[in-house]
Parts: structure tokens; C-alpha cells; sequence
């Protein structure tokens, strides 16, 4: 997409020692990597490392290109994976990026890469979101990393930390030959400060400075015999060198308190969290200091069991706060207490939420029910008590606000989505031809299982949904439709739902919503948009490579010409055998407004004659019946009190944010509705005709709205 970051703000990625640099955690996370010395860089669009490949395809042509730095968005996360192999043989530097879900797409690469050992450093920035904030699951990246053997960094919420544990990583990677998971949740990915610039270090090798031979090592290729020896060495070499560097060069910190007899192990962001609930408590202040110990986890894989048993040791009682299940780091702090026959008392998530997000809100209660029970003296007790019935009540009191409680907001798809118009269509058809299975997939797509159009029997992944109705599309009496997007066609759904279905002759519809974006995690290029992320041209074709899959029925249709795709849909549905794929192109509103915003103000700044159309609703004629609301969902179309006094129900109403794309009026026309609906032009720097035309069809008005009055 390009220009998120200014030409100023990517300057400072040059800045050297005793600099500061101000900017978000994408661009102080790329700073790290240029003092770190990477020679390559990929990763798959994704919140909430979305913005670290913003900061990476701004930042080519001023600054990667220059250095000689590798960078490319990947196909999916298996290829951004597959990088890393460069990192196996040689001592290259370099990192790929995704969200958390793309880790289950990578897992096939990152074994393999994991049991060969990496000679260079190799991280991989993760993007957790375990309160769902742009993902449909909750999942966390540790328990992959233990089952595959990859250390984990999980930093606190701090700028400076953030980029001193990046270099740090890439240290550990090398001293233990271990790939290195950098875990960046969404409150981290967001944060805004400063931090403290070192000088950058050239790549060892990079395209300015290639390998001079490409080493081949059988011993690090994953095939018998050599299997069994990299798991030999995972555990006999890398994990206990890993544990070595973690504890020469205190990775994990320890933040004193008065009061030695207790204490709390808490890991990353959750630390920010647990710091807020003692402030709130009158157990800290707000610069982090406070009464108990802590001790935080900013490496979370391995764990060092010399460090826990130090920090146990003479405790009477510990808290674990982790954020998620299943509960891997209290287990093992169990087991190292177990083992070592060490006498306190442990809790965890028998006080603590089992699932869910850890925010100051959720915790507060658990760590005050351990306060409370540990409190030396009566006024301790009490003020503990006090403050945390104080954050019950307070909370109780905001959701009591309200004399109602505020209806719960579904995801919506933008004012005028191109997509939107097909799940009307569909929703239309359903008054002739009855429900279909509709088997969704991953995108702003997903959506559409929501209100208005409840169109969604099931979502299993990213360029699945079509494969998982393979099954039902024999054993069922009932139509299977399936959504996949442009970005999802070319990440997965090409291989692993469409050349299967051809495979396996599956009798199904399935609907491309090419909209030339990869819009729901952020707006990034994919190969429907003509140009990669180095904004270099290319040239894919969604309907040749399904005629290269073998699918024989293939229709295009323009989204916004309703009457058109109702017609499609109906031949789709009336043809029994085989797969029908319907081709649905308009590009993603939110980018074309964008452009066309800066192309508008400069017209009206110029003085050029310029037609934005917008739509309306006419108060006088709305029955208030409000039937076009049941097949729109655009958030421009919402309600309005009824201007007549005869009339209690509210009317439709059309916002100012419409962008004119006719949908409103098109349903209105196609589902037989109202005539409420009109469409107006508004003329910025109008010709003298323009002028004229506007004050006969006033004048006309005028004389018929006399006329009306006088009969």
C-alpha cells in the first residue's frame, strides 16, 4: 500500500548511536533489525503485525534497497517460513512476520527448519491476539514453539525494551542454534514513545554482497539418520545452551519489593496489566514500583529452572499471573517447585480467569483474593478489601450506567463494500430457491454470517471453506455456496479448495470477491492488485489460473449491477453438476475512496467541474416499514424518529458518509420494496448549464408543489 510512514519519519531509521528516534513499535522493531545486521525480511500480512510490513515496504526503496537487505510479502506464511532456511547453513540474519493464526500455515516450514538448527539468527515476529481483537479464534504461540523447539520472547509493554530484546533474540538464536518466536500482542504493537538509537550494522551478506559458495550440509537436511540426532541435539545442546545465554545476560527481570515472603511470576504485556491491578490495589505506584516482588518472563521458552528456584526460594507463598491455556508456565513452576522439594504455596488459575484476555479489569480480583490471604496486619487487610471491592463496584456501576445495556455491535461490512451486494443477491434468491449451506472463509467475507444476512453455516480457515463442504456437498439435499477472497484465492484457496473440488468433481458455487486488497488486516497488495509490496508490476489472472485448475464454469460479474448477478446466480443454481465459480470484481471501497479523496479536493481546489453522486431517503414516503434494512447491512442506511406526528416507528435514513454506490436504490428496485429511495447529484464548481438546468428544474418544483397545494 505504501505511505504510511513519511519520508521524515523513515529517516530516523539511518540515525546512530545517541540518537532518538520517535515512532510506533513496527518502525523501532525495523531499527532493531538494521542494528541487529539482518540481510532479509519477509512475512504475510496480518493484524497486529500488519503495520511491521507497512513499516518494511516503506522503507524498501529508501532504505532496504540500499543496504542490500532481502524483503518480499510472502505468498502465505509457509513461504514467509521457508525463508528462514537461508539461516540454517550460513550465517545470515533475518526475520519473518505474521499473525498468530498463520503460525498453523508456517508449521510445516518451522518443523522442519527447528530440527535442522539455525547457524545465523532466525526470529519470527508473531502477532498474538489473544482478546481477539482481529482474529476468529484465540490461540497463543507457545505451546507450538515447545512442541517444535523454538525459544520465545514475549517483551513487556516498553519501546526500549521492545527493540533491546529484538537484538537480544537474534543473539539467542545464534549462541543456541534454536529459531526464536518474538511474540508482539496487539496492546504492544500499538504503542507510541521513544527510544534510543545504536549505529546500524551491514548485513555479513546481503545482494550487495552475495555468498561466495551456498553451503550443503547432509547433516542439517531432516531425513534418516540424521532425524534422530537433531532431536538429540534440541534437547542436549540448544535447549540448555538457550537457558545459558537467558541467564548470562539477564533476559528475564526480577523487580524487588519490601516484602521477601511473597512474590509473583507474571510474562510480557501481562506484566504492564498486573502492575496496573497493584496500583489499583494501593500495592504500587505509577511508575512500577511496588510492595511485592516480581519476576517477568520476557523469555518464556526455556525456562530457566535455576532462576525460578532463586526466586522461590524462601518465599512462603507465589502468583503465576499467565494470560491463556492451556497454563504451560505454571505447570512447569509447579514441577521445578515439586522437584526441588521447595515448601510454599502456589496459585494460579484456581484464583485467576482460566481464558481471556488479562486486563487490569480481570485480574484485579485474583490478586487481591492473594493479597488478602498473605496481609500481615489488620490495616492492610483492610485497605486491600477496600480497593478491591472499590474495582468491583466500580465496574458494576459502569455497566449499570445505562438504564439499558447497550446492544451488542456486530462487525460491519464499509459504506459501499463491493462484497456486500452479493450476499443481497443471495439473500434475495433465498425467497425463490430456500437456504443454501454457506461455507465461508477467512476475510472480510466472514461477515456476512452476521445480521443482516445470516449467510454462514461454518468457517474452518483460510482458503478452506470451499474443502469443507466436500463432504455435505454429496450427503446433503441442499446447495453448497462458498465465499473466498482475492487475497485468500492466491494465499491458499487455489490449492487447497478449488483444485480439490475440481479433484474430486465436488458440486458446489463458489463466489471470488476480488477487490484487488488484502483489505481486512489492512490494505496491503496481494497478486490481484498488479503491484507486490516493493511496488514492482505483476501479472496474475484469477480466471486463467481457474481454467488452469480445470474449472469449465466461470461468469464475471460487477457487484454493483444487482440485476446482473441475481441473473448469474440463477444460472448457477439451476446447473446440478460440477463447480460454478462466480467471479464478483470491485475494488475494495475504503482504498478507492483514498485515492479518490485526494483526486476530488484537488478538482474542487482547482476550480474543476466535479459530480459526486450520494443517495436519500424521502421522509414523506418511507412507510417506516424498514424492509431494505433486511437485505443491505451498509451502516450508512440506519434510522431515523419519523418526522410525521401520525407515524411512532422510525423511518429510513441515509447518511452523509454514502459514497453513492447505488446499492440502496438497486434493492429497492430488485426486491420489489418502495420507492423512497432517490438519487441526487451535488456539483462542486457547476458550468453556466449546470446553473441554468438548476434553476428551471426549481422553478418546476416550485409551480408543481403550488399546483398540489391549490387542488
Amino acid at each position: 500500500m505504501g505511505s504510511t510512514y513519511s519520508k521524515e519519519t523513515l529517516e530516523q531509521l539511518e540515525f546512530g548511536e545517541g540518537k532518538t528516534l520517535y515512532g510506533d513499535t513496527p518502525l523501532v522493531i525495523l531499527k532493531a533489525f538494521l542494528q541487529s545486521g539482518v540481510s532479509y525480511l519477509g512475512g504475510y500480512p496480518g493484524s497486529p503485525t500488519a503495520g511491521l510490513i507497512d513499516a518494511m515496504s516503506d522503507a524498501y526503496d529508501p532504505v532496504l534497497k540500499d543496504k542490500g537487505i532481502y524483503f518480499d510479502c510472502s505468498g502465505n506464511e509457509a513461504s514467509a517460513a521457508a525463508l528462514l532456511s537461508a539461516s540454517i547453513s550460513h550465517p545470515i540474519r533475518g526475520s519473518a512476520n505474521w499473525k498468530i493464526v498463520g503460525t498453523n500455515v508456517a508449521s510445516d516450514a518451522l518443523t522442519h527448519i527447528s530440527a535442522s538448527g539455525v547457524t545465523g539468527g532466525a526470529m519470527i515476529i508473531v502477532g498474538e491476539d489473544y482478546g481477539c481483537d482481529s482474529t476468529l479464534v484465540a490461540e497463543k504461540a507457545l505451546p507450538f514453539a515447545l512442541k517444535s523447539t523454538m525459544a520465545v520472547i514475549d517483551p513487556r509493554g516498553d519501546l526500549q525494551h521492545i527493540a533491546n530484546m529484538v537484538e537480544a533474540g537474534f543473539e539467542l538464536s545464534e549462541y543456541s542454534n534454536l529459531p526464536v518466536m518474538f511474540i508482539l500482542s496487539t496492546r504492544t504493537a500499538h504503542i507510541r514513545n521513544k527510544t534510543r538509537c545504536k549505529d546500524n550494522i551491514e548485513p555479513k551478506i546481503s545482494m550487495l554482497n552475495p555468498l561466495k559458495e551456498i553451503v550443503s550440509d547432509l547433516e542439517k537436511i531432516p531425513m534418516p539418520p540424521y532425524s534422530v540426532e537433531h532431536e538429540r541435539k534440541k534437547f542436549h545442546e540448544r535447549i540448555p545452551a538457550a537457558r545459558k545465554y537467558i541467564s548470562n545476560n539477564n533476559l528475564n527481570e526480577i523487580f524487588d519489593g519490601e516484602d521477601k515472603g511473597l512474590g509473583i511470576i507474571t510474562h510480557g504485556t501481562v506484566y504492564n496489566s498486573l502492575n496496573r491491578s497493584l496500583y489499583n490495589l494501593g500495592e504500587a505506584n505509577l511508575q512500577g514500583e511496588t510492595r511485592i516482588p516480581i519476576f517477568n518472563l520476557n523469555v518464556t521458552h526455556p525456562i530457566v529452572p535455576e532462576e525460578i528456584i532463586n526466586f522461590l526460594d524462601g518465599k512462603k507463598a507465589v502468583l503465576i499471573v499467565e494470560e491463556g491455556m492451556p497454563n504451560l508456565i505454571e505447570e512447569q513452576i509447579r514441577s521445578i517447585a515439586q522437584r526441588t522439594k521447595l515448601n510454599l504455596d502456589i496459585f494460579g488459575k484456581d484464583i485467576l480467569p482460566q481464558a481471556g484476555e488479562y486486563t487490569p479489569d480481570n485480574i484485579t480480583k485474583g490478586i487481591g483474593t492473594f493479597l488478602l490471604s498473605y496481609a500481615i496486619s489488620f490495616p492492610e487487610k483492610q485497605r486491600i478489601q477496600e480497593r478491591s471491592e472499590f474495582v468491583e463496584k466500580h465496574k458494576e456501576k459502569a455497566a449499570n450506567l445505562l438504564k439499558e445495556s447497550v446492544t451488542k455491535r456486530n462487525p460491519v461490512f464499509c459504506t459501499g463494500c463491493p462484497e456486500r451486494p452479493i450476499f443481497t443477491a443471495i439473500k434475495i434468491l433465498e425467497e425463490d430457491y430456500g437456504k443454501s449451506y454457506y461455507a465461508s472463509d477467512i476475510g472480510c467475507y466472514s461477515m456476512s454470517g452476521l445480521p443482516p444476512f445470516d449467510l454462514s453455516s461454518s468457517i474452518t480457515g483460510m482458503g478452506i471453506g470451499l474443502a469443507s463442504a466436500g463432504a455435505l456437498s454429496r450427503m446433503a439435499n441442499q446447495r453448497v455456496i462458498s465465499f473466498m477472497g482475492d487475497g485468500t484465492f492466491w494465499h491458499s484457496g487455489l490449492t487447497t479448495s478449488i483444485s480439490h473440488a475440481v479433484y474430486n468433481n465436488q458440486n458446489a458455487i463458489l463466489v471470488i470477491l476480488e477487490n484487488f486488497w488484502t483489505s481486512m488486516t489492512g490494505h496491503h497488495e496481494n497478486p490481484a492488485s498488479g503491484m507486490n509490496m516493493r511496488q514492482e508490476r505483476v501479472s496474475m489472472d484469477i480466471e486463467k489460473a481457474l481454467k488452469g485448475a480445470g474449472v469449465k464454469w466461470i461468469k464475471k460479474v460487477d457487484p454493483y449491477d444487482l440485476k446482473d448477478s441475481i441473473k448469474v446466480l440463477r444460472k448457477a443454481y439451476q446447473t446440478d453438476e460440477g463447480l460454478k465459480v462466480i467471479i464478483s470484481r470491485g475494488e475494495c471501497q475504503l482504498e478507492k475512496n483514498r485515492k479518490e479523496r485526494v483526486v476530488t479536493s484537488e478538482k474542487i481546489k482547482t476550480g474543476k467541474r466535479l459530480v459526486q453522486t450520494k443517495l436519500g431517503v424521502d421522509p414523506d414516503v418511507c412507510t417506516g416499514d424498514l424492509s431494505c434494512m433486511r437485505y443491505n447491512g451498509c451502516p450508512s442506511l440506519t434510522l431515523k424518529e419519523s418526522p410525521s406526528i401520525l407515524r411512532d416507528d422510525p423511518i429510513a435514513h441515509i447518511e452523509q458518509s454514502c459514497v453513492g454506490c447505488g446499492l440502496c436504490g438497486e434493492i429497492a428496485h430488485a426486491a420489489v420494496l418502495c420507492p423512497s429511495f432517490y438519487k441526487v447529484e451535488i456539483i462542486n464548481n457547476p458550468s453556466l448549464i449546470d446553473r441554468i438546468e438548476a434553476k428551471l428544474n426549481g422553478a418546476f418544483l416550485h409551480f408543481i408543489s403550488n399546483d398540489v397545494l391549490n387542488n
